[in-house]
């Protein structure tokens, strides 16, 4: 009965605190959302078109949902995309854009040991009113939990999520009336599956079947990684599968919205690392429960930096001022410039600087770094196998015209695409003068863009950048001070406070002997024996600081 209780008085106190935000929507139960991301993937589904592999749980959520035709990542990699994905800010102006920050492929290091010389071990250091937004989340009453990758380019404070690992599951939550939202990561499809040492899927695609992008070479072991990573596709379809079942099961697919999407395009060469729509553009979509009636097709240009915002839209929650994207869904929608903003910087240990934008059809490239290849050579990317057919065709001198982008030795400054007539983007029309209007358009475009955003990508060392931007000046990762606890009383009732001095630090809290973490959003309210109070302090980007506090009993 006591438990019971408990668990009513929960639910009761997390509704309290989320149904304000208007009289209608105190009138309906809060949504739940599930983001089901996946890795390395561009749109080749059946909702997309392309039926190489069936694909019918996804393509269901697109039946049943809206499909978006023009969602592009903000970067062609994993964790600067992943930064972006979880704050609503942009890599370039938090410093997450060079991939990696912390950890240095080790791939990179065993064949040049000085590959990062020069380059600290750091994180992005985000302005400091900057959160990751799953603890806007959980502050206003939902259960937050991530299945299980993070990869932000900087460490995740203890507070953003309730439950982050291998098992995170909303099934976690303390009470069944708690609304959740709750991250799914899907790795089936990354670059690494088409490696010789990854356990292979069950085959569904033929080699012999599948279509050869022009810009690759069309050989036995091309079509054999092609196929593979169909069948890698086929995969997650079924794993996205189970995931709906499981909503279904615990009668929550009528009261959760789910997003479907790729962390970036598919990780192939020209594809994943490559700012073309092969490594940009990506699939989603976007499932309303079925009584709120949103189906359809959705061709606005949406991006990465907008999916934070629209999370938080999407459940009611007004995006706060920081966050550079636009909600494109839920309460808060709104309307940005039409245009999605790209930036490729160091990959691994290979520094290169390019920048794009497209209105969807058209894409303008700037290449800061021309003197280097397109398809340069990433030592991990090393292990897909058409790659050695790729430096075979190099050494040939046999390459079609189709195929000057993976086998010339420098790239052109700039480069303009219509995917239109040219789905593959190969031919550069950055000459056509009928073509001349739109350029400038995009050019213009472009250079607000990098104003407007400070771009840390443009600053030539990156060591300085780190020290000077990144750390105000001095030469080693910041620490977030010490969090401070007071005790006070007010109307008979003992409570706690807790402070921070490092402007921006997300502070948690719990009891001692507690699993996980508590945002700290207030009093704390006291009990009259004595207890002991663990405290966290954490700035993203630098490290951070615990303690704990023993509590005396109340004075008689």
């Amino acid at each position: 009965m006591l438990v019971a209780m408990r668990s009513r008085l929960l639910v009761l106190l997390v509704l309290a605190r989320i149904l304000p935000a208007t009289e209608a929507r105190a009138a309906e139960p809060p949504l739940n959302l599930v983001w089901i991301g996946v890795e390395d993937m561009s749109p080749w589904l059946g909702c997309y078109g392309d039926d190489t592999v069936p694909t019918p749980n996804v393509d269901r959520l697109a039946a049943e949902g809206i499909r978006y035709v023009n969602a592009f990542a903000t970067t062609p990699v994993c964790a600067p995309s992943r930064s972006t994905l979880i704050t609503g800010c942009w890599a370039t102006r938090i410093g997450s854009m060079h991939m990696r920050t912390g950890h240095p492929s080790p791939a990179a290091l065993a064949r040049n040991p000085g590959a990062y010389a020069g380059i600290p071990d750091y994180e992005a250091v985000p302005p400091a009113e900057v959160r990751c937004f799953p603890e806007l989340l959980r502050r206003a009453g939902w259960f937050c939990t991530n299945r299980a990758k993070t990869d932000y380019q900087f460490r995740a404070p203890a507070t953003v999520w309730d439950r982050s690992g291998g098992r995170a599951h909303w099934r976690q939550r303390p009470d069944p009336g708690i609304p959740f939202f709750a991250v799914f990561n899907l790795g089936v499809t990354h670059e690494s599956g088409t490696f010789a040492n990854t356990r292979r899927q069950p085959q569904v695609a033929s080699p012999d079947a599948v279509i050869v992008p022009p810009y690759l070479p069309d050989t036995p072991t091309t079509r054999a990684d092609l196929a593979r990573t169909y069948d890698n596709i086929a995969a997650m379809d079924r794993q996205v599968g189970r995931l709906i079942d499981e909503l279904d099961a615990d009668g929550l697919l009528e009261s959760t919205v789910i997003m479907f999407f790729s962390d970036h395009g598919v990780g192939l060469p020209r594809g994943k690392r490559c700012v073309y729509d092969s490594g940009t553009r990506v699939p989603l979509v976007i499932r309303w429960p079925a009584s709120m009636d949103r189906i359809g097709v959705d061709d606005r240009v949406v991006s990465f930096e907008d999916f934070a915002p629209t999370a938080l839209s999407i459940l009611g929650l007004e995006p706060p001022k920081w966050m550079d994207g636009v909600a494109f869904a839920g309460e808060s929608a709104g309307a940005d410039d039409g245009f999605a903003y790209i930036h490729a910087d160091r990959m691994d240990a290979v520094r290169d600087r390019t920048r794009a934008v497209t209105d969807g059809r058209y894409r303008y490239v700037r290449n800061l770094m021309p003197e280097r290849p397109r398809l340069y050579t990433v030592a991990y990317a090393e292990g897909i196998p058409m790659m050695a057919d790729i430096h075979a065709l190099r050494e040939s001198g046999d390459a079609t015209p189709e195929q000057w982008q993976i086998v010339d030795a420098t790239k052109p400054r700039e480069e303009f695409y219509d995917t239109a007539s040219d789905p593959n983007e190969i031919v550069n029309l950055i000459g056509d003068p009928s073509h001349a209007d739109r350029i400038a358009l995009l050019r213009t475009a472009l250079d607000g863009w990098l104003e407007r955003t400070g771009d840390l990508g443009l600053i030539e060392d990156e060591g300085a950048m780190v020290r000077e931007r990144l750390w105000s000046g001095e030469d080693a990762k910041p620490w977030t001070a010490l969090p401070r606890l007071e005790v006070g009383e007010s109307n008979g009732v003992r409570f706690a406070t807790v402070a921070c001095e490092t402007n921006g630090a997300s502070l948690g809290w719990r009891w001692k002997g507690d699993e996980g973490w508590r945002v700290y959003d207030g009093r704390i309210r006291l009990p009259e024996t004595a207890a002991t109070i663990e405290l966290l302090a954490h700035r993203i980007g630098h490290e951070p600081r615990r303690c704990a506090v023993a509590v005396p009993p109340a004075t008689p």
